[in-house]
C-alpha cells in the first residue's frame, strides 16, 4: 500500500481547515433562538416606534460646551426601513484646517423626545442611541503627476518628498441600525453585541446604531484645505441584520491587527472591499475561492522548482521565453509597487519574480555547461527559438520604443522612475503574450509537448482563472487586469497543444508529463 505523499496530507487539512472557518463564519448569521420559558430581550423597534435622526459635528469626540458643536442636520420622521441618503455641508472650523480633527454625532431617539442643540447630556438619556464618527483621518496625499519635460519638475518633486501626513475629511460615511424583529436569550447573548446593547424597562434593547467603517474607502478621502470653510459630505443610513452586523463588528475588531503584520492601511482597505454589501453565500464562495488560489499558487511554485531542479538540458524550452519571464516578472512587480497596490497581489508577485530569476540563472547557467556538448534535440530547440525572436522584434522593438516617446511627451508622471516603469509595463503586458509564443512555437516545430511542466502550467491555468474574478474585487492598475485575460488565452493555446500532441500515459513521471519519444536522431557530441 502506498502511502500519500507529504503534500497531499497538507493539502487535505488546509481545505478541512478552510471548510471549518467558512462553516463558523456561517454561524454568525443564526439568529439565537429564544424559548417562552427562557428571560428574553426584545427589540424596541418590535412595536414599529417613530424616530427621529440628529446629527451634530464637533472637533472634539466629547464636547463640552455648546459653543463646541456645529448642528448639521434633523429629521423628525426618519425612516429607519428603507436605505437612505442625506448630502450634508460640514462647518470645518480652524482647528480642524490646521490638521485637526472632525466628529459626527449622530443620535436616533423616539420622535417624543425633545432636545435642544445641547447634546451634552444627550448620551445619559435612556432613550436614545447615539453614536461618534471621527471624520478625519491621517494620511499622505497622493503624489501629484507633472510632464517630465517641464521647468518645476525638480522643484515639485522635492516639495513632494517633504510632505508629511495630513488630515483628510471622509466625503462618505454610512451608519447602520439592526432592523430585525427578534428576541435575545439574557443568557446566550452573542459576545459582540453585549456592549452594543442599551436596555430599557429591563427587557428592551434600544436600536443598534452603528458606524459601517467597510464603506468608507481611501477613495473617499478628500484634503482638507486651508480655504475650507465647509465641506461637503454625503451620510448614507442603510438597515442591517442582525448576521452582517455580528460580522462588521468582528471584521473591525480584526482589520486593524493586520497593521502589525506589516499590512498598510491601503491593503486594510482593499480586505474591506470585499466584506461590504455582499451576502454570506458570496463571501463565503469568495473566501473559498480565494484559499484555492493561495493553495494553487503555493503547489505552482513547488513544482516549478521541483522540475527546475532536476532539468540538465534545454530540449524543448525556448530560452528566450524564460529570459522573458524573468525580465517581465520583475518590471510588473516594481510597477504594482509603485502604484502602491495590495499586498494580497505583491507578495506572490514578488515570490514569483524571485523564482523567475532563479530560472533565469539556471538557464545561462545550463547553456555555459552544455556549450559544448550539445545533441540534436537541443540544437533543433535553439534554431526553432532563434527563428522565432526574429520574426517578433521586428514589431516588438518598434513599438516599444514609440509608446515610451509619446509616454514621455503627453503623459504626466510622478517621477523619472515612474515613467520608466510605465514605460515597460505596456510593453511587458502587450508583448508577453508575443514572448511566450517562441514556445509555442517551438512545440510545433517538434510536435511535442513532453517537455513542459504540465503539473505547474495546470495550476497556474487555474490561478489565472480566478485571478479574472479577483482583479475586479481586489485593487489592481487596469493594464495589470488586461493581462490576466491575455494569460488565459496563452493556457487555452497551451491546452489545445496538449491536446493535438496526445501523450503517451503509459509514460508519465512525477512532475513532467511525457509521450511518445520525439524522433530528434541520436545523442552526440558536436565540436
Amino acid at each position: 500500500m502506498q502511502w500519500p505523499s507529504f503534500t497531499l496530507i497538507l493539502t487535505k487539512i488546509f481545505l478541512l481547515y478552510v471548510i471549518y472557518i467558512i462553516y463558523n463564519l456561517s454561524l454568525l448569521f443564526v439568529t439565537p433562538s429564544c424559548d417562552k420559558s427562557q428571560r428574553c430581550l426584545t427589540s424596541y423597534l418590535s412595536k414599529k416606534p417613530q424616530l427621529q435622526l440628529q446629527v451634530y459635528s464637533s472637533v472634539n469626540k466629547y464636547p463640552n460646551q455648546y459653543q463646541e458643536l456645529d448642528f448639521v442636520y434633523a429629521n423628525e420622521n426618519f425612516n429607519y426601513t428603507h436605505p437612505s441618503s442625506y448630502p450634508l455641508t460640514l462647518n470645518i472650523r480652524r482647528k480642524t484646517r490646521n490638521n485637526g480633527t472632525l466628529f459626527l454625532h449622530i443620535i436616533v431617539a423616539p420622535s417624543s423626545r425633545k432636545f435642544d442643540k445641547s447634546i451634552i447630556n444627550i448620551g445619559k438619556d435612556p432613550y436614545v442611541s447615539y453614536i461618534v464618527i471621527k471624520m478625519t483621518q491621517y494620511t499622505i496625499p497622493k503624489a501629484e503627476t507633472f510632464n517630465l519635460l517641464g521647468e518645476k519638475n525638480n522643484a515639485l518633486r522635492n516639495k513632494q518628498s517633504l510632505i508629511d501626513p495630513i488630515a483628510h475629511i471622509k466625503s462618505h460615511v454610512t451608519f447602520t441600525i439592526m432592523t430585525n424583529d427578534i428576541s435575545l436569550p439574557m443568557h446566550n447573548i452573542p459576545m459582540e453585541l453585549i456592549n452594543q446593547l442599551k436596555i430599557i424597562h429591563g427587557r428592551t434593547f434600544l436600536p443598534i446604531v452603528n458606524y459601517d467603517f467597510l464603506q468608507t474607502r481611501h477613495s473617499n478621502l478628500m484634503q482638507i484645505m486651508p480655504h475650507n470653510n465647509t465641506i461637503n459630505i454625503t451620510l448614507q443610513y442603510s438597515p442591517i441584520s442582525i448576521g452582517k452586523l455580528r460580522l462588521l463588528l468582528h471584521v473591525e475588531v480584526t482589520l486593524p491587527k493586520l497593521k502589525s503584520l506589516g499590512f498598510s492601511d491601503k491593503d486594510v482597505d482593499e480586505i474591506k472591499a470585499i466584506f461590504a454589501d455582499i451576502n454570506i453565500y458570496i463571501l463565503g464562495g469568495t473566501f473559498f475561492i480565494a484559499t484555492i488560489h493561495l493553495l494553487f499558487d503555493f503547489l505552482a511554485f513547488k513544482n516549478d522548482i521541483s522540475y527546475w531542479r532536476r532539468k540538465d538540458n534545454l530540449v524543448g524550452l525556448s530560452k528566450w521565453t524564460v529570459v522573458w519571464r524573468g525580465f517581465s516578472q520583475t518590471i510588473v512587480f516594481l510597477y504594482l509597487l509603485d502604484n502602491g497596490s495590495s499586498l494580497l497581489v505583491l507578495i506572490p508577485t514578488g515570490i514569483g519574480s524571485i523564482i523567475e530569476m532563479w530560472k533565469l540563472k539556471k538557464v545561462l547557467k545550463l547553456r555555459l555547461k552544455n556549450n559544448n556538448i550539445k545533441n540534436v534535440a537541443e540544437v533543433r530547440t535553439r534554431e526553432f527559438d532563434a527563428e522565432s525572436m526574429h520574426y517578433l522584434s521586428y514589431l516588438l522593438y518598434p513599438l516599444v520604443i514609440g509608446g515610451a516617446i509619446y509616454s514621455l511627451l503627453f503623459i504626466p508622471h510622478k517621477s523619472w522612475y515612474s515613467w520608466t516603469l510605465n514605460s515597460l509595463v505596456p510593453g511587458v503586458y502587450a508583448f508577453g503574450f508575443l514572448f511566450m509564443l517562441p514556445q509555442l512555437f517551438v512545440n510545433y516545430k517538434l510536435k511535442s509537448v513532453a517537455h513542459l511542466p504540465w503539473r505547474t502550467f495546470m495550476y497556474k491555468a487555474f490561478n489565472t482563472f480566478i485571478d479574472d474574478v479577483f482583479v475586479f474585487i481586489i485593487d489592481t492598475p487596469a493594464a495589470y487586469r488586461v493581462a490576466c485575460f491575455r494569460d488565459d488565452a496563452v493556457f487555452l493555446i497551451y491546452l489545445y497543444q496538449r491536446w493535438l500532441y496526445p501523450v503517451d500515459r503509459s509514460r508519465l513521471d512525477v512532475d513532467v508529463i511525457t509521450e511518445e519519444a520525439v524522433d530528434f536522431g541520436k545523442s552526440n557530441k558536436m565540436d
